[in-house]
Formats: C-alpha cells, sequence, structure tokens
C-alpha cells in the first residue's frame, strides 16, 4: 500500500521524488523503491520523522505501538502522522504520542490503491486541522477516490470497500467458472467476465444512475437476463452479499477492540 502511494503521488505530479522518503528494514524493498522511483529509503524511520513533516505509517498493525515509541522522542508538534495501519484506532495512536499532542488522521483505503483505483476513508483525529485534512486526502485522491467520515463508521468501511474487493474478485471468479461450465474456454471467460465487470462499473460511474435502474435496462420481458436473476434470488445473492459485509464490519470492530485493549 505504501508503494502504491509513492506511485500514485508521483504519477499525479502531486510531489516530486526529491521529496518523499522511506523506510523499510528490507535492504531489498528499500533497493527497490529507490530504483522505481529514485525516492530517498532509510532502514529505520528516525530519519524520515528528521527530515519530513507528513508521515504516512504503513506497518503490520501489531508493530504499530513498537514503531511509535522507538520514534516518540522525534516526534513534534509539527508533525502529521497519516496512519494506514487497519484496525488501530486514532485513540491509541494519539495516546502513543500524547506527549506532543500528535496531529493524527487514519485512514482505510483498499488494495486497489495499486492501480491507482482505491476508494479511502479517513478520519481526522482531535488535533488534526482542517489543513491536515486538506493534505491527507490529495494523497488518497492521488490514488483513487476518498470520502471523510467520522471514526465510528471505519469499521463500516472496512467491511464494505477494505473487504470488497474480494467479494468482487469472489464473483469474478464465479462468473469465469460458469462460462466454463457452459461451454466456453477458460482464457475466453475469463476476458468477458472482467470485460463485463469493468463495463459495468464504468456505465454506473458514468451515468450515474440507481444500480436497479441499469439492471432494469438489461432486464427484458420474458428473458435471459431475467431468468438468471431469478435463480440469483433464489440463492439469497443479495442478502449473501449485506451478510459478507455485515460480517467483516463486526469483525473490524472485534480487531479494533484488541488492538485497543
Amino acid at each position: 500500500m505504501a508503494e502504491a502511494l509513492v506511485k500514485g503521488m508521483l504519477a499525479s505530479g502531486l510531489v516530486q521524488a526529491k521529496y518523499l522518503v522511506a523506510a523499510d528494514p528490507s535492504r531489498e524493498r528499500r533497493e527497490t523503491l529507490a530504483r522505481e522511483y529514485k525516492i530517498k529509503t532509510h532502514a529505520t524511520a528516525g530519519k524520515v520523522w528528521q527530515e519530513c513533516e507528513i508521515v504516512v505509517l504503513a506497518v503490520k498493525p501489531q508493530v504499530v505501538k513498537a514503531v511509535l515509541e522507538e520514534s516518540r522522542e522525534l516526534v513534534t508538534a509539527n508533525h502529521l502522522l497519516i496512519s494506514i495501519a487497519a484496525g488501530v484506532p486514532l485513540a491509541l495512536l494519539e495516546g502513543c504520542l500524547s506527549h506532543c499532542r500528535a496531529r493524527v488522521i487514519r485512514v482505510m483505503p483498499n488494495t486497489p490503491a495499486l492501480v491507482l483505483a482505491a476508494a479511502s476513508a479517513l478520519s481526522p483525529g482531535r488535533y488534526a486541522t482542517e489543513k491536515d485534512l486538506e493534505r491527507a486526502k490529495a494523497i488518497f485522491d492521488a490514488v483513487g477516490v476518498s470520502v471523510v467520515l467520522d471514526e465510528c463508521y471505519l469499521d463500516a468501511v472496512t467491511g464494505l470497500s477494505g473487504s470488497g474487493p474480494a467479494y468482487v474478485f469472489s464473483f469474478l471468479e464465479a462468473l469465469t467458472d460458469a462460462g466454463v461450465k457452459v461451454g466456453l474456454a477458460r482464457t475466453v471467460a475469463e476476458t468477458l467476465a472482467v470485460q463485463t465487470v469493468l463495463g459495468s462499473v464504468q456505465l454506473a460511474l458514468e451515468t450515474k444512475c440507481h444500480p436497479a435502474e441499469l439492471r432494469a435496462m438489461v432486464t427484458s420481458p420474458g428473458g435471459t437476463t431475467i431468468a438468471g436473476l431469478h435463480a440469483l434470488e433464489r440463492g439469497a445473492f443479495r442478502g449473501l452479499i449485506m451478510d459478507a459485509v455485515e460480517a467483516a464490519t463486526i469483525r473490524s470492530r472485534q480487531l479494533a477492540k484488541g488492538s485497543a485493549d
């Protein structure tokens, strides 16, 4: 995800490579980032805090406390911390840096950031300013689209857009397999399935019509589509999607509670 942000910021012209600094304990990753994006890299986070005003925390949730405690003495009120660590609440982030009333923004992006098509939700902490929020939003708009929400909604965002790509990929795989079942070569079925999903999403974005209206456009009386939709309804397709989002949201709340304890 951090690499996707680097790629997006550079591609959009939001920032020049000479102003980006990354820290990673892996020498291989540092060399890759430096080679691919011409940015400065370090083995530890200390140099990042010393050289940068905006710091994006892109680490595994279980090491957040250790990383922030290690850098605690270097963090000042002049820093803006943007965390994309999944399930780590603002209270924990601000608590680790309570000595300086840290300006923190928590973000829930998703994996399409890798192709600059992410859906991200941002939640500002107690001390984050409007300018901080504008700067953070510009970063995530560079890799897709973003919305600003109260933190209480981030678990729902996780259940919908955070986990959502997995639901879409499962549907895409099933659609491809269905094509194979009815006689298409797998390569043909995969090409048609991917383009169908892509085209449908583009149609929704460009027309801004309600999904029900777009669905009705495809559904002729007594035709093939209504027969297929009937089969989906028998299998409770829409109910299963709702259940999946709800289950992921509940799990996100559980994980967030665990990280805060």
